[in-house]
């Protein structure tokens, strides 16, 4: 085999390009070789990890019994009566006598609207009213009248004094006075109903409290003009104060109504309350396999407030 020849610096340079690709070549087939190697070593480690060997029986861990595990249940005190009191009907507030945070009684006038043209209207069918009574009582004495003159003409009639026709209209006057004295009495009425309705609407204007709280917050301002519905006050109970919570249908059998159940606050970490259940539902929710219980606070309520977040805690032993 014929070597090729180089001359010269280029024949040099040539040469050593080659040397220097022959050795790249045996260094990339030894890297080969050991990559192979270390595959098969790998796969051989990594199948132990793969289907690891079963723990012994005996090492095991036993499964806790949900039946035996407490439950702690958490939500919002809440009072029995809160609500936002609203207009019931339009006008412009004339007059607000409380105040946020002042404790009212049931029936107290919190505010009034400009009533005005109510009672104007109330004074207007009042007197129509009375109108309508002394009309009421002239038909009354006039059907007094044409009844006594409908029996004087039936006297005359059997005495043969006067025609069957005479006797006819008196009868038919006196029965058309019963038929005025009819509809004037339905006018009567009417006139009462409006009457009433005007008062109704007169009571409307007189914002007032249906049970005793306190004046949580007040939205209304005098000379605001408001529509019906338009909310002015929220006034709401201070005690007792309630927890409502759910539980999951595994405690269904182990609480009853009367139970008494440790209640705390995370607002008033240093008070220790108790509570007494006082409604448990009778059926679980499907969706959520949970049911209703309501608890009532008992005994002194200290720093509680409505709407702080308090807790209960149904332990195993219940």
């Amino acid at each position: 085999m014929l070597r090729p020849s180089y001359k010269g610096s280029d024949g040099v340079v040539v040469k050593r390009r080659l040397l220097m690709a022959n050795k790249i070549w045996i260094l990339a087939l030894a890297a080969g070789l050991l990559a192979g190697c270390g595959d098969v070593k790998s796969d051989s480690s990594a199948a132990p990890a793969t289907s690891p060997t079963p723990a012994p029986a005996s090492t095991m861990a036993p499964a806790v019994a949900a039946s035996d595990e407490g439950f702690t249940a958490s939500g919002p005190l809440i009072v029995e009566h809160q609500l936002e009191i609203s207009a019931q009907r339009e006008g412009v507030i004339s007059k607000i006598n409380v105040e946020a945070g002042q404790r009212v009684k049931a029936g107290t006038l919190l505010a009034q609207l400009d009533d005005r043209q109510v009672n104007a209207n109330l004074e207007a069918a009042r007197a129509k009213t009375r109108s309508i009574e002394n009309d009421l009582k002239n038909w009354q004495a006039e059907a007094e009248v044409m009844k006594a003159d409908y029996d004087r003409a039936q006297r005359a009639y059997k005495e043969g004094l006067i025609p069957e026709e005479q006797l006819q209209h008196a009868k038919f006057k006196a029965e058309s006075e019963g038929w005025d004295i009819k509809r004037v009495s339905e006018l009567l009425n009417t006139s009462r109903q409006e009457e009433r309705s005007l008062e109704l609407e007169m009571e409307k204007n007189h914002i007032t409290t249906p049970f005793d709280g306190l004046v949580a917050r007040r939205y209304a301002h005098v000379g605001q003009s408001v529509t019906r519905g338009e909310r002015l006050f929220w006034v709401t109970e201070e005690a007792p104060l309630l927890l409502r919570f759910t539980l999951p249908e595994k405690f269904l059998g182990r609480v009853r109504i009367g139970q008494i159940l440790p209640l705390t606050s995370p607002d008033v970490p240093k008070e220790t309350h108790s509570a007494r259940i006082k409604e448990v539902s009778p059926v679980v929710d499907p969706s959520s396999g949970t049911f209703d219980v309501l608890v009532e606070l008992q005994g002194a309520r200290g720093e509680l407030r409505p709407g702080m977040t308090a807790s209960v805690r149904v332990d195993p032993a219940h």
